[in-house]
């Protein structure tokens, strides 16, 4: 059984890693390829959670790859993966985008930012999947 930790520090049973992220989805705000479009041009910063192949293979304009698995040690910078702060995270009271293949990753990695004190992490709904499928320009 999984456990997901709400954001009041409350631990509650889930039965699957689709209720996990359903979990997550319902404590973050999640956008739309479009949306994105136009957040690109303010600057904010999109953090890639997929791992290192998929985003080499393609990926958004301007986007930063931290994969999943060392998304939260990068925050701090933690010694345990040897890590530096990523300045691609930004600030913890700006807004951040965090984006993978098809939303899932990407729930759980902005809920967990939430938790760190990201006032404004935001899931890509559809993730790159969706960006591709709405025509939308990709890098390699």
């Amino acid at each position: 059984m999984l456990a997901f930790v709400d954001l009041q520090t409350k631990e509650f049973p889930v039965s699957s890693v689709q209720a996990l992220v359903e979990a997550a989805k319902r404590q973050i705000r999640e956008i739309d390829p479009a949306e994105l479009q136009q957040l690109q041009q303010t600057g904010v910063p999109i953090i890639d959670v997929r791992e290192p192949a998929e985003y080499a293979a393609g990926h958004f304009p301007g986007a930063v790859n931290i994969p999943r698995g060392v998304l939260e040690f990068e925050v701090d910078g933690h010694p345990a993966v040897n890590c530096q702060r990523d300045p691609a995270l930004g600030h913890r009271g700006q807004p951040v985008v965090v984006a993978c293949r098809s939303g899932g990753r990407s729930a759980l990695a902005a809920a967990a930012l939430k938790q760190l004190g990201f006032v404004e992490p935001l899931s890509l709904r559809g993730g790159f999947q969706g960006w591709i499928q709405a025509g939308l320009p990709v890098e390699k």
